[in-house]
């Protein structure tokens, strides 16, 4: 019981401290970002249920691999907030409110949004990729999926999770969020399963393109103390 007490702390205890520290100390303001893609998401739901809502949802926020690319990209941003219809608009809510507020508190707000378009638009890009190597090729898709409506904050979560544990440390958490997704895909292979890889895989390049540039602004600076 020590032994798994003691695994709990290093995994998650750093993460629980600054989480805990923050909302005790700020409450929600220290989650804005996260209280507006929440409240986002439920707007676009409700809109969505509305026969004069669809439309408008549709043409701002849907995005097909089909689609023109100018005008996949131009709606890639909203799509992240647009729940998917074949699933309950709860998942979508609770995932954000969890994944999108711990992001903002240890990773940032700035970062928390990089972070998420650059995975949301990653899944995008690939959906693209994909369907043009074709159902026979290298992580190719069949052309049936070109017509998928691609939205919703799960290739974003699945992102920003990985950069949170990366962030405080928490390998083995991280390799659970990364086996989670390999299983995902080879249980049902799917795109959105797929995206989630990519995302992830996107992630990581982000930490450690993150963690290159922290490691050269340090020894720049103590390059400049050693001179001074």
């Amino acid at each position: 019981m020590t032994t798994v007490a003691s695994f709990a702390r290093r995994e998650w205890g750093p993460l629980y401290t600054t989480v805990r520290t923050a909302l005790a100390t700020r409450g929600w303001r220290a989650v804005p970002l996260t209280l507006a893609s929440v409240c986002l998401i439920a707007l676009c739901q409700i809109l969505q249920d509305q026969s004069w809502g669809y439309r408008l949802v549709r043409d701002i926020g849907y995005v097909r691999a089909e689609d023109p690319l100018w005008l996949a990209l131009l709606r890639t941003p909203l799509s992240l907030f647009v729940p998917a219809l074949e699933l309950p608009v709860w998942g979508a809510l609770a995932q954000v409110l969890l994944v999108f507020g711990i992001a903002e508190i240890t990773l940032g707000r700035p970062w928390t949004l990089v972070v998420a378009y650059v995975c949301t638009l990653a899944g995008t890009l690939y959906a693209r990729l994909g369907i043009a190597v074709g159902p026979g090729g290298f992580l190719g898709l069949p052309d049936s999926d070109a017509r998928v409506v691609d939205t919703g904050p799960s290739a974003a979560v699945a992102g920003l999770a990985v950069c949170i544990c990366v962030s405080m440390r928490a390998w083995f958490t991280a390799g659970l969020v990364v086996v989670a997704a390999i299983g995902e895909v080879i249980i049902q292979d799917n795109l959105a399963g797929r995206e989630h890889i990519v995302a992830i895989a996107a992630a990581l390049v982000l930490c450690g393109a993150a963690e290159l540039w922290h490691r050269h602004r340090s020894d720049g600076g103590s390059e400049e103390e050693s001179g001074g």
